[in-house]
This record gives C-alpha cells, structure tokens and sequence, in this order.
C-alpha cells in the first residue's frame, strides 16, 4: 500500500516543491565552496607569483653586483679569526701558485727562443713540458684557496703557455721531416704564432694575475 502511495506523494506539488529547495540549496552551497576553493587558489597564485617577481629581482641585483664590482679585497689585519684564517689561507696558496707560474713562464720562453734562434733545444723541451704539467697540478692542489678571477686568469695562462709550447714542439717535428731545411715561411708563421701566443697574451695573463695578487693580499692601507 504504501509503495503504491509512494510515486503519488513524489510526485505531489507540495513534494516537488521541497526537491526543487533542496536541489536549490544543495546548488548554493556547492557555488559557495566553488568560489571558496577558486579564492583560495587564486591567492597561492598570487602568492607565488609574489614571491618568484622577488626572487627573480634579488637574481638581477646580485648578477649586477657581481658584474660591477671589484673582487673583495682581503687586509693584512682583517676583523675576525674566520676571516684571518681566510686570509692567511688563500695568501698561502697563492704563494706556493706564484713560483710555479713564474718558472713556467720562463722555461716556455727559454724554449721558445732556442727555437727561433735555430739552437739546439736540448733539455729545454722537456723542462717547459715539465713546468706546465707542474704547475697544473700545483693549480688543481691550491684550487679551492683561491679567488674566482685568479684561478681563472692562471688555467688561462698555463693553456696558452701550453699552446706556445705545443706550436713550437711541432714546428720542430716539421723540420725534422723536412730535411733540416726550414722555409722562411715555416718560421716566420712559428714565430707569429708563439710570439702571440706567449710574448701578449700569456704577458698579459700575468700582468692581470700580479694585479690580482696584489689586491687579495697586500694591505691598501
């Protein structure tokens, strides 16, 4: 009896009128939970959006204080036992580094110039092949002690020291193949190239290196 009732009292105004409510409110809080949700999402975006604007500001600020600014210079007497410690730790480094540069430096030029000059390079070959494999080394040891700008101004000096060394070790192959007998041509353009490679640039590698030293370690008063 009652199941029969049941589709008469569905289907009454009075019942449909209830559903349509209910349906109604049910369709208010749903809106009203959507718009929360939505809000609350649109907020962390905001956030978010806050906050990478920030940190992509602070990136900006520290490339163009990277870029404009001298590499920090460390005094004789600096405040605090961590930054003395620094201090003697990188000036150490660069005094053990320093020597090393310097005879390499030198021997690639005795080589260089026994070649130019058509004597025999004897012992000098090996030495400037010697000095560059030592100080390599000697850089990769001290490496973490140094500055940024002289690791990268002495990796730069000893390839092209490297470079000179290498044009004349194979200018001399050459003439070894050819008879003895070089051409004009052959050694002027050994030259050139050697004189570029360690009478400039690696000259001025060095010149910017002392700078670098100076500043790092001397006391500018």
């Amino acid at each position: 009896m009652i199941r029969e009732l049941l589709p008469d009292i569905l289907l009454s105004p009075s019942s449909l009128m209830i559903i349509a409510l209910a349906a109604l409110v049910i369709a208010v809080i749903a809106a009203f939970q959507a718009g929360r949700i939505r809000n609350a999402y649109q907020d962390r975006v905001e956030l978010l959006e806050e906050k990478t604007s920030t940190l992509w500001r602070e990136v900006d600020e520290m490339r163009v204080t990277g870029f404009d600014s001298e590499p920090p210079v460390l005094t004789e007497n600096p405040e605090g036992q961590n930054s003395d410690a620094r201090y003697r730790t990188e000036k150490a480094a660069y005094d053990r580094l320093w020597p090393q540069i310097w005879h390499l430096y030198d021997r690639v030029g005795a080589f260089l110039r026994a070649v130019e000059a058509g004597d025999p390079p004897g012992e000098l070959r090996l030495d400037a092949r010697n000095a560059a494999l030592d100080a390599r080394a000697r850089l990769n040891n001290n490496r973490p002690f140094c500055c940024d700008t002289a690791e990268h101004l002495i990796t730069q000096l000893i390839d092209v020291e490297i470079k000179a060394h290498l044009t004349a070790c194979q200018y001399l192959d050459d003439l070894k193949d050819a008879g003895g007998h070089p051409s004009d041509h052959d050694r002027r353009v050994m030259r050139d190239k050697c004189s570029a490679l360690h009478d400039h640039e690696a000259r001025e590698l060095m010149t910017q290196l002392v700078q670098v030293i100076r500043k790092r370690t001397l006391n500018n008063g």
